[in-house]
C-alpha cells in the first residue's frame, strides 16, 4: 500500500516538472517587419511596436533629395532635419539654367546677379525697346566737356569725337579703306572696309558699288537690331558687339540706335593726299601767314586749304568752287575783285588775300571763331539764320540747328580744320620722316 501511494506521488511530481518545463518554453513569431524570423521571450505581453522604439537606422526619402542619409531612432525625430544641417543643398532658381551648391539654405541671396558686373537687360519707360546697360554705376554725363585751345582756336570739349575722326582720316585711313559711321556721333564707327585690288583717288564704278552695298549692310543690321530690342527678341554676339559699337562713348543705347540705320556713311580716307598737301604747303606757307598777320588775323588760318583743297591750286568741285582756297564767282566778286579776264581764284596767293578779307568780315559780323570759319563752307547768312535760331553757343548750332542746306560737311567743317592745324603744326607725330617738302 505504501509503494502505491509512493508511485502515486512519484508521477504527480514527475508530471508537475513537464508542466513547469512547457511553460517556460520560447516560442517562435514571424514579425512583418523581418525577412526571417526572431526568437522573442515569452509570449506573455509581448511588444506591438518592437521596431519603433529600436536603435537600428531607417531609410526615408525626402523630395528635395534623390536618397536621405541615414537617420537616428525615428522617436522624436526633427522635421526639417536638412534645413539646418550644413550639408549643401541644390535648388534650381528662374533666373539661372542651374544654381552652384550653397551652404545652409536659410536665407539665401535674393538678387544673386544683382551686384555682378554682367550687364542687365532693363526696361525704360523712355524707351520703345529694351537696351543693354552697363552695371549700375552713373556714367560720366559731360565726358567732353573741357574746352581746349588749337593755337588760337578754341577746340570745345564737346566736339573732340569729330576732331579725333578726322585725324584719322588724314593720318591712318589710306584711300584704299572705308569707314562706315554714324554722320552725328562720329566716334561710332562699325567697320573700316579695305578695298581689294589698286585704289586711285578717284574709285571705280566696281568698287562705289562695292562701298554702297556695304553701306546697304550696315544699314539693314541696325534695322534689324532696333526691331530685335523694341520686340524683345534674344541677340545674338553680333547684336552685342554692336550694340557695344553705340554705346562706346557712353551715351545711352537708345538716343543712338534710334534712326541710326539712316544716318549710315562712308568716309574714304585721305592719309597720301594729306601728306601731298603738307608737301605742297611748304611752298606757300610763309606768304600765307604773311598775309593772315597782316590783315590782324590768326596766322593758322594759312592751314584751311587742306580741308578746301589739300592745297590743289586747280581743284575744283562740283559747287563750282574753283582754286585752292575754293572761291565761288560770286564770293570772288565781292572779296578778290578784278578788272581782267583772268580768274584770279587760280592765283594761290591773290585767293589767301581774298580768305583773309572775307574771314575778317565774317567774324565781325558772327562775332566768334568757330562760327566765322564754318561760314567759309555754309555762308554768313547761314549762319547768322543759325544763330539766331539756337543761340551764339557753337556747340549748340552743331548739335540741334537744323536745316537742309547745314548738312554733314558744314557741321563738321571747324572739327575738321582744328584736325589740320594739329597735324601740320606736328607733322612729325602722325608721319613721321614720311614728308619730302617742296621748296619755298
Amino acid at each position: 500500500m505504501n509503494r502505491l501511494i509512493m508511485r502515486i506521488w512519484l508521477l504527480l511530481a514527475i508530471a508537475f516538472v513537464l508542466n513547469a518545463c512547457s511553460s517556460t518554453a520560447p516560442s517562435v513569431k514571424r514579425d512583418k517587419t523581418m525577412a526571417n524570423r526572431t526568437i522573442t521571450q515569452p509570449r506573455t505581453a509581448p511588444a506591438q511596436k518592437f521596431y519603433r522604439s529600436a536603435t537600428y537606422p531607417t531609410v526615408k526619402r525626402d523630395k528635395n533629395m534623390a536618397y536621405r542619409t541615414s537617420i537616428q531612432p525615428r522617436t522624436a525625430t526633427s522635421q526639417n532635419f536638412y534645413r539646418s544641417a550644413t550639408y549643401p543643398a541644390i535648388k534650381r532658381d528662374k533666373t539661372m539654367a542651374y544654381r552652384t551648391n550653397t551652404q545652409t539654405r536659410m536665407a539665401p541671396p535674393q538678387n544673386f546677379y544683382r551686384s555682378a558686373t554682367r550687364p542687365t537687360i532693363m526696361r525704360d519707360k523712355t524707351m520703345a525697346y529694351r537696351s543693354i546697360t552697363q552695371p549700375q554705376t552713373v556714367p560720366p554725363q559731360n565726358f567732353y566737356r573741357s574746352a581746349t585751345y588749337s593755337g588760337s582756336f578754341q577746340k570745345p570739349g564737346e566736339l573732340e569725337p569729330a576732331v579725333e575722326f578726322w585725324r584719322k582720316t588724314y593720318t591712318v585711313w589710306r584711300r584704299s579703306e572705308v569707314a562706315f559711321h554714324d554722320n552725328r556721333y562720329l566716334d561710332v564707327i562699325y567697320e573700316v572696309m579695305v578695298l581689294p585690288g589698286y585704289v586711285d583717288e578717284s574709285l571705280t564704278s566696281e568698287q562705289k558699288e562695292m562701298v554702297s552695298q556695304r553701306r546697304d549692310f550696315w544699314k539693314a543690321q541696325l534695322s534689324i537690331l532696333e526691331n530685335k530690342l523694341r520686340y524683345s527678341v534674344t541677340l545674338n554676339a553680333n547684336d552685342r558687339q554692336m550694340i557695344a559699337k553705340l554705346e562706346s562713348s557712353g551715351r545711352q543705347l537708345n538716343s543712338v540706335l534710334n534712326g541710326a540705320a539712316a544716318r549710315v556713311r562712308s568716309q574714304r580716307g585721305i592719309r597720301e593726299s594729306f601728306i601731298h598737301g603738307l608737301e605742297v604747303s611748304r611752298r606757300y606757307d610763309r606768304q600765307f601767314r604773311k598775309i593772315f598777320r597782316d590783315a590782324g588775323l590768326p596766322e593758322d588760318l594759312a592751314y584751311l586749304p587742306h580741308v578746301e583743297s589739300s592745297f590743289q591750286p586747280a581743284a575744283r568741285s562740283s559747287a563750282g568752287a574753283v582754286g585752292m582756297w575754293q572761291f565761288t564767282k560770286g564770293a570772288a566778286k565781292t572779296f578778290m575783285p578784278s578788272g581782267g579776264r583772268v580768274d584770279r581764284r587760280l592765283d594761290p596767293f591773290a585767293s589767301a588775300i581774298g580768305a583773309a578779307r572775307y574771314l575778317s568780315f565774317a567774324y565781325s559780323k558772327l562775332g566768334d571763331w568757330p562760327t566765322a570759319i564754318t561760314s567759309y563752307n555754309h555762308g554768313i547768312n547761314g549762319m547768322k539764320r543759325a544763330q539766331d535760331q539756337v543761340g551764339r553757343d557753337f556747340v549748340r548750332i552743331v548739335e540741334t540747328y537744323d536745316s537742309p542746306a547745314f548738312g554733314f560737311a558744314s557741321r563738321n567743317y571747324y572739327a575738321q580744320f582744328l584736325a589740320a592745324c594739329e597735324i601740320a603744326n606736328n607733322p612729325m607725330q602722325y608721319f613721321p620722316y614720311e614728308v619730302q617738302y617742296e621748296s619755298p
